[in-house]
């Protein structure tokens, strides 16, 4: 089967579910899937038949585990186990003399890539390297990576993927109701990101049944370019008899998805809980189907996982973070002082910046790799997309590819040799990009001369692949001490690149006021007037809050914003706002405000300083511990998400450490609040959840004794009745080691009848929580930390 022939074209049919196929067939609770490949392969190969018999155009691998974390502790290695899974799905078609496809399934590696976790970037590439190059060896068609809830570990496979082969990528997230991934991300920044990175089919897997992924498959449907796939849960699970039971019939299953296909869907499957009577009821109304086509809307966004920002509309680019005349920024960039560079972030954040623009361009350091740390220390503390700011084609490269979400690059020019070079990299990576209208012969007088460049930029870039959404246009912004008519010509470039190339632009504001007294004033002019041409991006220094003052006054007379809601607001709070910038440097911070932001480094310092006058288990209950519960309540109303909690709860961590180096000092007792065990359950090797609910409770003052991965009951058991254990907390990921949790709860329960247990992971729910005898249900962190106070007041 050629899939470029079909794909996006004819409606094609996945596979089902493997787990729970396999459940139902008698997998041992608990047991590893993938090792089946080798001892049960005739078991692998009937499932694979049985989709295929179905209509099932591609099936996937029973490899959906198999890598290296994963499979440390099974006789096998990860190459035997791929080549097993590949033969067995080939047989499967050759013995079924069916024409189909073979996926290799690639799920998440079962840890928390950095910042959440301690799982680097590069690590989490060679991982799945590793599998796909095996893949690869053995056969396979295309490279299916699913069930994945951290853009960045989706950055990670798929760039595995691309550069390790030639074969097309599929790559499916798993989202919860609330449009949001497990770590907070976003369906804009999804579809930003993986069409950038070249996918050739993205969408939603797992997580939920259709009906409840419609909305969000539609969102899918009206912004992407790229063929959608969905493969739902047949339902949410429930627990009979000790069972793990899907209750959604494949009728009830189908209506959402016919629906879908009305509206566009390209690839349709099944996860947790379907089998091959769904995959047969889908096959009978939609294979070989013609895919609707529909009239997307073009996304012109830069994005972190969980926000974007359009750049069509109007936008505040901080331009603060820059070498160029600040003596105090430089010395920062030599001594690899970030706490400097963070702070004149968080300034520019507050003061409304909706990007940050990040120049590092210093001689005498090492740019590539000052870039690579900023960029990462950001991403740590804030929520908002970068700009990276760079003439050195290795410093974009290396930046973007450590980049997580869709970022804007300043910039390229008109000049070949810049163009070569640059280029390429824009469009392996999905970014943005800010084109100077200049060339080998500088920059043209004229506004027609600056717009022959941008368009020459314009055409070479749509030869490599990248589409005007992701270009921006500065028709530079000329001094207008030295050339008064050079402003005019740029006002006047900017206004014809907008109407006639149809793209976005920017200009550096206080360029134009450079040498001239007074420059607020001119800056404040020359800026309204290119809002009124068209201008995208503004490069400001958003402290100045009568910059700021006029985009918000611009965007009501543009009849930008409706009601002049934003005005209004603005305009309130600008005595406020004046207060707060001259109090917002890191050195005037309160503990508690260090801790929200997750500043680390100064959190020790702080301490410290607050020792000199407080005891210990005074800064724990009346700074640590209500800075904490702000966090967690800004978590719970989804004001931030996972990487701030976990920051903010590192942030934590190193004030505690000040705290117990005191205690130990004095000789006192630990400021432990109470002790808690946390162990996810035999068989399941997933401890993402458990690992983040002890970095929370840990940095509440909670000693945690945590038994890691895949323990067994009696090795919990012991420990709580060792320790005499008030609370332990479980976890598990898959449904077929829930059975394992009931046990566990049963056994530590026959002999430490005091102590109370709360278990969490993906597929418990409060349902399950009480069928299994727990005695709460922690959903995440937030909960768990509650639960902890209502046991230890």
């Amino acid at each position: 089967m050629e899939l470029e022939n079909r794909l996006g074209k004819k409606v094609m049919l996945f596979d089902g579910a493997m787990g729970t196929v396999l459940q139902q067939r008698g997998l041992k609770a608990g047991s590893v899937p993938e090792i089946l490949n080798i001892g049960k392969k005739e078991v692998i190969i009937d499932i694979h038949k049985s989709y295929l018999k179905a209509g099932s155009e591609i099936i996937t691998t029973n490899t959906f585990g198999a890598n290296k974390l994963k499979m440390s502790e099974i006789d096998y290695t990860v190459e035997e186990i791929i080549s097993a899974a590949v033969e067995n799905a080939k047989r499967a078609v050759i013995e079924s003399s069916k024409d189909a496809l073979v996926a290799l399934g690639l799920g998440p590696l079962g840890e928390l890539l950095e910042p959440m976790g301690s799982l680097t970037f590069d690590e989490a590439y060679s991982l799945y390297q590793q599998q796909i190059l095996q893949g690869v060896k053995s056969g396979v068609d295309i490279i299916h990576i699913e069930t994945i809830a951290d853009l960045c570990e989706a950055k990670a496979a798929v760039l595995a993927a691309k550069e390790n082969s030639n074969l097309p990528v599929f790559c499916t997230l798993t989202f919860e109701e609330d449009g949001r991934t497990f770590t907070g991300g976003n369906i804009h920044s999804t579809i930003s990101v993986l069409e950038g990175l070249g996918v050739d089919a993205l969408g939603l897997n797992c997580s939920l049944g259709p009906e409840k992924l419609e909305s969000l498959a539609e969102e899918v449907l009206k912004y992407s370019n790229t063929p959608v796939i969905l493969q739902a849960n047949a339902g949410l699970p429930v627990v009979e008899e000790g069972k793990t039971v899907f209750k959604l019939s494949p009728e009830e299953y189908y209506k959402p998805i016919a629906r879908l296909y009305e509206k566009g869907l390209a690839v349709v499957g099944g996860c947790c809980g379907t089998n091959e009577d769904f995959i047969a009821l889908i096959a009978d109304f939609l294979k070989d189907k013609a895919v609707k086509k529909s009239n997307n809307e073009e996304i012109s966004i830069a994005c972190t996982p969980s926000k974007w920002k359009d750049l069509k509309k109007i936008n505040v680019v901080g331009e603060r973070i820059n070498p160029t005349g600040k003596n105090e920024f430089k010395k920062a960039l030599r001594n690899k002082d970030l706490d400097y560079i963070t702070r004149v972030a968080i300034e520019q954040v507050e003061a409304g910046a909706d990007i940050l623009d990040v120049n590092l361009g210093l001689p005498e350091i090492n740019e590539e790799e000052m870039m690579v740390k900023v960029i990462k220390e950001l991403q740590a503390i804030l929520d908002i997309p970068l700009q990276i700011d760079s003439s050195d084609e290795n410093v974009i490269a290396k930046a973007l590819r450590y980049y997580n979400g869709t970022a804007v690059v300043n910039s390229i020019n008109g000049e070949t040799e810049v163009l070569e070079k640059t280029l390429p990299l824009i469009k392996k990576y999905g970014a943005a990009v800010i084109a100077l209208t200049m060339d080998e012969d500088g920059i043209p007088e004229t506004a027609e001369g600056r717009f022959e460049i941008a368009k020459r930029i314009v055409n070479k870039a749509e030869e490599y692949g990248i589409k005007r959404e992701k270009i921006i246009v500065d028709c530079l912004t000329l001094t207008a001490s030295a050339q008064q008519k050079g402003v005019k010509e740029t006002l006047k470039a900017l206004k014809m690149v907008k109407e006639k190339l149809n793209v976005n632009t920017t200009l550096g504001v206080s360029n134009v006021s450079f040498g001239l007294p007074a420059r607020a004033v001119l800056n404040r002019n020359f800026l309204t007037l290119a809002l009124y041409q068209g201008l995208n991006l503004a490069i400001i220094d958003p402290n100045d809050s009568e910059m700021m003052a006029n985009i918000k006054a611009f965007k009501v007379l543009a009849n930008l914003d409706k009601g002049a809601v934003e005005y209004i607001e603005f305009m309130a709070n600008v005595d406020q706002e004046e207060i707060k910038k001259e109090n917002s440097a890191i050195e005037t911070m309160e503990l508690e405000e260090i801790i929200v932001k997750g500043i680390k480094k100064e959190a020790a310092k702080l301490t410290k300083k607050l020792l000199a006058e407080k005891d210990a288990l005074e800064i724990v209950n009346n700074h640590l511990i209500p800075a904490l519960d702000i966090v967690g309540e800004r978590y719970e109303e989804g004001k931030i998400f996972l990487p701030q909690l976990v920051q903010s709860a590192e942030t934590v961590k190193e004030a505690f450490a000040v705290l117990k180096a005191e205690m130990a000092k004095n000789g006192d007792e630990d400021i432990s609040r109470g002790e808690i065990v946390l162990a996810t359950v035999k068989g399941d090797v997933h401890d993402i959840g458990k690992n983040i609910v002890k970095t929370v409770l840990e940095n509440y003052g909670y000693k945690i004794i945590d038994l890691g991965r895949n323990v067994s009951e009696n090795e919990v058991k012991k420990v709580v009745k060792d320790n005499n254990i008030k609370l332990l907390g479980l976890s598990a990921l898959m449904t077929t080691t829930v059975k394992n949790m009931e046990k566990t709860i049963q056994i530590v329960k026959e002999e430490n009848p005091d102590c109370l247990i709360m278990v969490g992971g993906a597929v418990l729910t409060p349902d399950y929580a009480e069928m299994i005898n727990a005695d709460y249900y922690a959903k995440d962190a937030k909960d768990a930390v509650e639960i902890a106070k209502k046991i230890f007041g």
